[in-house]
Parts: C-alpha cells; structure tokens; sequence
C-alpha cells in the first residue's frame, strides 16, 4: 500500500482496566475513516493464508467496514513458541491492510496472559465496532462473546476453513 511503512501508526490509544493493572493497548495501523463503525476481528494473521482471507471477507459481509486486530509479536511468541511468528507484526498488519477487504488494522499490545473479557473491552472501545467476528474453536471466544455482550454489539461465528492453517503450512514446509 503506497505511502504506509512498517512505522506510519496513524494513532495510538489504550485503555487501562481495573483489577491487577492487566492491560491490552491499540496502535492504529490504518484506521477507517468517515465515522464508520466497523466489524472487528483480531488475531495473528501469521503467513496469511485463504484460512485467512475467507474468514476476513465473511467478516467484512457482515457489516460496512471491517477492522483487524493483529497480536503483537510477544504475545504470539507465547502463545505459540519459539520461532513464531514467523511474519513480524508490522509486517502482517501492512499486508492486512493492502486487502480490499480491509478497512483499518490496528496492534494490540499487553501480556501474553491477558485474555479476560475486560481486556478484550479495552481493544474493542478502541475501535467501536458495531460487531466481534470471530472463527469457531476460537480459543478465546467465550471471553470476546462476554465482552461484546457488555458493549452491547453484534457477535458473528464463522465457521473455520477446514485444513487451513499456518501451524499446518510450517509443518508441511518442515517435512
């Protein structure tokens, strides 16, 4: 996309939340413009895949604008070991936000533990969505259901493309 680099974050807000100082932040890649509320959607997006762009243009179907949260690098190196992600997060948010499907893309920044459904308030405040798009077997999914319910949004399921996924693209390549 002309004129973005990995270091152009357009805006940075956070929101802290209450109980033990747990804390998710937002960096804006490229937000939406024209005061359009969006569908959110966040996750890694490492090697992204038509896993990937399926669930990203249904998601975008669901409203008029779709913004993607993409996890930071700590927070993916925990979650999933050493040598992940492959794609630095900066990286993985330009390319996000050079699909049509795309509206904005935003980091979320904190500790790796933090998935209480008052941190994923934080992040979706941050974008004031009108709906949570998530893929089913989502391993935070009941915490994103709590919090959209709290804020009183849409929450859209969409079914997982069978046999996509990046865990299983590395383990093709290492074979």
């Amino acid at each position: 996309m002309a004129g973005i680099s990995t270091l152009s974050l357009v805006e940075e807000r956070g929101a802290s939340v209450d109980g033990g100082g747990e804390r998710l932040t937002v960096s804006w890649w490229r937000r939406p413009g024209g005061g359009v509320r969006p569908v959110a959607v966040t996750g890694v997006f490492d090697l992204l895949h038509v896993g990937h762009v399926r669930f990203l243009v249904q998601a975008r179907a669901a409203g008029t604008a779709l913004v993607v949260g993409v996890e930071d690098d700590p927070r993916v190196r925990s979650w999933k070991g050493p040598g992940r992600p492959v794609v630095p997060a900066a990286q993985r948010a330009e390319v996000l936000a050079a699909l049509e499907c795309v509206d904005g893309v935003f980091l979320v920044h904190g500790d790796p533990q933090v998935n209480k459904p008052d941190a994923y308030l934080d992040v979706l405040r941050a974008c004031d969505p009108t709906a949570l798009a998530y893929t089913s077997g989502d391993p935070y999914a009941a915490e994103k259901r709590l919090a959209a319910a709290e804020l009183g949004i849409e929450v859209v399921e969409i079914a997982l493309v069978p046999d996509q996924s990046t865990t299983r693209l590395l383990n093709r390549l290492e074979s």
